[in-house]
């Protein structure tokens, strides 16, 4: 063996020698900062709540502070991308529901921030699954999906609200006037919050919804549940039929909530920020509080959510082509 070639070998092992202990060392150190959650949505909806718990949660996990930051605006994509350039470095994550794998696909070109919900993002956990909701306020009188069809037939009813252009409650809104045979036009939000004030205030008649923002508004009698858009009842709500029961055939949709990062995140930090999530999801509290929100826990492991959300992405990207479904 050559000089040169003892003195190369020699190199390349010190430099293996010195690369494993930091990239080891950079894996033990993680968080050694502040963790950033960007939220999407303004406060007062169930997705802001629930990154506050887990913020809160995993703060005392990981020892280091844990913020949410509300990055509002065109449907949750302005957050949503933002995280999606970020360093991906762990110190920047994306507390989201599945709006992120829909609005870019009904917003017009140059109305919203663009990203691959596919591509940009890498899949930490999937928090948790919801049903959506018809409501309506009880001061229209309509207590049932037949009344709000025959309002909306006669002209008495011409719109409903949506937490924001491209949400699955936006999606569920066309799917049912097609199926219903309607023509109720959206009225999208920045999120779930402004909506609720609006429809308990009597400014909208009807919103498609999950249930914990306004279950307290349905227990005081302000707002009547009029349907869930799932195959079956919801056990959270047992006494309010599906739409299909109600006379609304083919009409299917549900939510999730799940912690992303911009593409590119260390493979042993998403594993760490797995296992910490997922032990926070079996916290009494927190299943506790996840029950009153109308959010079923989930966890698991990455691909759950990467699963989840490319499946969201296809089909309801299917009912977005086939209805013509565009931000207003």
């Amino acid at each position: 063996m050559t000089f040169r070639r003892q003195f190369v070998l020699s190199v390349a092992a010190s430099t293996l020698a010195l690369t494993l202990p930091a990239a080891s060392a950079f894996a033990q150190a993680y968080p050694s900062k502040t963790i950033n959650v960007v939220v999407s949505f303004p406060p007062g909806g169930d997705t802001d709540a629930l990154a506050r718990l887990f913020a809160e949660k995993l703060s005392a996990k990981v020892g280091q502070s844990v913020i949410v930051e509300n990055k509002t605006g065109a449907s949750g994509t302005i957050g949503n991308s933002y995280v999606a350039k970020s360093v991906p470095d762990g110190y920047t994550l994306l507390f989201t529901p599945n709006t992120l794998a829909t609005a870019p696909l009904v917003l017009k070109p140059g109305t919203g921030a663009v990203y691959d919900p596919l591509k940009d993002f890498t899949p930490i956990i999937l928090a948790g699954t919801q049903s959506l909701f018809l409501v309506t306020n009880t001061a229209s009188g309509i207590t049932s999906v037949k009344d709000l069809v025959a309002a909306a037939k006669a002209g008495k009813v011409a719109n409903y609200a949506s937490p924001g252009s491209g949400s699955p409650m936006h999606i569920l809104g066309e799917m049912f006037n097609r199926s219903a045979g309607v023509k109720l036009a959206q009225v999208p939000y920045r999120g779930s919050g402004p909506a609720i004030v609006d429809l308990v205030g009597g400014h909208m008649t009807v919103m498609y919804t999950t249930l914990g923002p306004v279950a307290q508004h349905i227990a005081s009698g302000k707002l009547v549940n009029l349907a869930v858009a799932d195959a079956k009842r919801s056990p959270l709500a047992p006494n309010v039929p599906t739409l299909a029961e109600a006379g609304v055939p083919d009409v299917e949709v549900g939510a999730w909530q799940g912690f992303m990062g911009p593409k590119g995140m260390p493979a042993d930090v998403v594993k760490l920020l797995n296992g910490h999530l997922n032990d926070i999801l079996k916290m009494p509290d927190v299943v506790a509080r996840m029950t009153a929100l109308a959010l079923l826990p989930a966890g698991g492991d990455p691909s759950a959510l990467a699963r989840i959300n490319a499946d969201h992405n296809t089909r309801f990207g299917k009912v977005i082509r086939e209805t013509g479904i565009v931000a207003d």
